[in-house]
């Protein structure tokens, strides 16, 4: 998606220590992110209760950000092509930081879905900029280094990200509740907006792909048209209008295909390159990211709910509960590119898929056995056993999707699979409302909330588990053993949205 060899910044030098301080700065803005998607998830519970916020509101918090993400995702990275690397960075993380002060000061729910729509926005901008100025910055010879560097970030993310969440929330600093999960982000994001003007270099494409902000329309028009009746269709009662807007949103996504041909044949800079779905296994490596997206999305929020709400646990208990399950997916990712990807290829990633089922499963017949007097440690077999699947699965699934790509499209083929990958999840947690809340009463004694959240809870598993099944067939369409990596196949892009699938 990113080029990274460019005309218009010197070439890198390995004896500038100004690009330590440029890695820093870029390093701790992905970090900003990835911590930021799991630290809402662990605070929801506690919005809910505070702001009186719906249903349809608690989704459209965190599925509000993973749309705007996805939808900008793409024409972030051709931005910065275009109008330089370091420019548009500075812009996205200084818009993010914008976006979670008024995240923090939200004075109703509404303002915070909105907040959290730029902030998803701000971040798309952000996001695919990182590991480009890293390319430009750095000699080749250093970026292997600069790489482990990041899987360092990602263990880190996904171990601190729930713990944060929890510990802000449960010391209400200065009385604020849950607001300080986002006004942390405040010096962070002035520090890197200072620090990254000054040490940052700048850097562009040589040539870059023109806009397609009628693509961008479509695909956030369709996505509107699908999620926003799933969200509010229960709390109105599934009005007809809501089926006209689903059924709608196949017209507009077939609209999407007809003018992206048209675009590929006049300017050869189509938001999605259409002729990658020929390619067998890249069309079921996007099935694959999709499905699996949607699987996480459901999953993770009503996880949390179901320990907050329905169990009754504080959100440092919730957050604690879940570093198992974290430190598993960073184990099991390290162990499945090393060593065993190489070694026994596709067979690896249906392996995982078929674990995690097993770990949903297992976590299914605990909570039915159990009741609501599981415990954290009665949860803790499930959650590693999962979270070892889902490690087997997210670190090789995109070298397996790229390894067919032609060369000349590894670049956009990589940044439409980040892309689907958060329209999957903003789908998931926009089914919520079905999987979830559709078998809960929203008028319950408080004595009927622990038993619904339960139930509806091993409801939302079974969803899971099925999703998991359909992950496991479609990869049969992956090649057997995946291509050495094509060179230049849009690493920038790719390396990011792995870290953030770590972290869910």
């Amino acid at each position: 998606m990113n080029s990274t060899d460019t005309p218009h910044a010197p070439r890198p030098v390995t004896g500038d220590r100004r690009r330590w301080f440029a890695l820093a700065i870029v390093m701790t803005a992905a970090f900003m992110d990835l911590v930021d998607v799991t630290i809402v998830n662990i605070a929801i519970p506690s919005i809910q209760r505070d702001e009186g916020a719906t249903f349809s509101q608690i989704q459209w918090i965190t599925a509000g950000y993973a749309l705007a993400f996805a939808a900008g995702l793409v024409t972030g990275g051709r931005l910065g092509d275009i109008h330089g690397r370091k420019r548009v960075f500075l812009v996205g993380i200084g818009g993010f930081t914008l976006a979670s002060a008024l995240c923090g000061f939200a004075v109703n729910p509404e303002m915070l879905v909105a907040s959290r729509l730029l902030q998803g926005a701000m971040a798309a901008l952000m996001v695919p900029q990182v590991l480009s100025i890293v390319h430009a910055t750095f000699p080749p010879h250093e970026r292997g280094k600069v790489f482990g560097l990041f899987g360092a970030i990602v263990g880190l993310g996904a171990v601190s990200g729930p713990l944060l969440g929890a510990l802000l929330t449960e010391w209400n600093l200065f009385g604020l509740e849950w607001r300080p999960i986002f006004l942390i982000n405040l010096p962070v994001g002035i520090a890197g907006l200072i620090l990254g003007s000054r040490f940052i270099t700048e850097s562009k494409a040589p040539r870059a792909l023109k806009l397609d902000l009628v693509g961008v329309a479509l695909v956030t028009l369709g996505l509107l048209m699908l999620l926003y009746p799933l969200t509010r269709g229960r709390e109105l009662g599934w009005p007809l209008w809501g089926y006209v807007s689903m059924a709608g949103a196949l017209v507009v996504f077939g609209a999407l295909v007809a003018y992206e041909r048209v675009k590929g044949a006049r300017d050869g800079s189509p938001l999605i390159e259409l002729s990658l779905f020929r390619v067998k296994s890249f069309a079921a490596g996007i099935a694959v990211q999709t499905v699996f997206g949607v699987g996480l999305g459901i999953f993770f929020l009503v996880w949390t709910l179901y320990m907050q709400v329905g169990l009754g646990w504080s959100a440092l208990r919730a957050g604690l509960t879940g570093v198992p399950f974290s430190l598993a997916v960073s184990a099991a990712a390290g162990m499945s590119v090393q060593l065993l990807v190489p070694r026994y290829g596709r067979k690896v990633l249906q392996a995982g898929a078929l674990v995690m089922a097993a770990g949903v499963l297992t976590y299914l017949w605990e909570a039915e056995r159990y009741g609501l007097s599981i415990t954290s440690w009665q949860m803790a077999l499930p959650l590693v056993v999962m979270g070892v699947g889902m490690g087997l699965i997210v670190a090789p699934l995109t070298d397996a999707v790229l390894s067919e790509v032609p060369r000349e499209h590894a670049g956009s083929a990589s940044g439409l699979i980040n892309t689907v990958q958060q329209m999957g999840n903003a789908l998931g947690l926009g089914l919520v409302s079905v999987v979830f809340f559709g078998v809960i009463d929203e008028r319950l004694a408080p004595a009927e909330v622990g038993p619904a959240y339960a139930d509806g809870f091993r409801h939302a598993l079974g969803w899971v588990a099925a999703v998991l099944g359909v992950i496991f067939l479609l990869m049969f369409a992956l090649p057997k053993r995946p291509a050495q990596h094509v060179e230049g196949a849009g690493e920038a892009p790719v390396t990011v949205e792995k870290e953030r699938e770590l972290v869910a």
